[in-house]
C-alpha cells in the first residue's frame, strides 16, 4: 500500500483522547447538577435524581457530539 492510500485508522493514543474528551463531555454536567442540587435542597437523593437525569440527556447529545468533533477526517 502506498502512503497516499493508507486507512484511516486511529491509533491507541487518538482513540484514549477521544474517549477521554466524550466521558468528560458526558460526567461534567451530571456531577454539576448533582451538586448543586444537593448543595441548595440538601437531599442527596433528589440530587442523584437530577444527576441521573442529566446524565442521560447528555449521553442522548453524546452520539451527535462524537460524530462532528471526533471523526477522523
Amino acid at each position: 500500500m502506498s502512503d497516499e492510500k493508507k486507512s484511516p485508522k486511529l491509533t491507541k493514543r487518538e482513540i484514549i483522547l477521544r474517549g477521554s474528551i466524550m466521558a468528560v463531555i458526558t460526567t461534567i454536567p451530571s456531577l454539576v447538577a448533582f451538586v448543586l442540587v444537593w448543595f441548595f435542597l440538601d437531599d442527596v437523593i433528589t440530587g442523584a435524581i437530577a444527576g441521573a437525569i442529566v446524565h442521560f440527556v447528555a449521553m442522548g447529545f453524546s452520539l451527535k457530539i462524537s460524530k462532528k468533533l471526533l471523526v477522523k477526517k
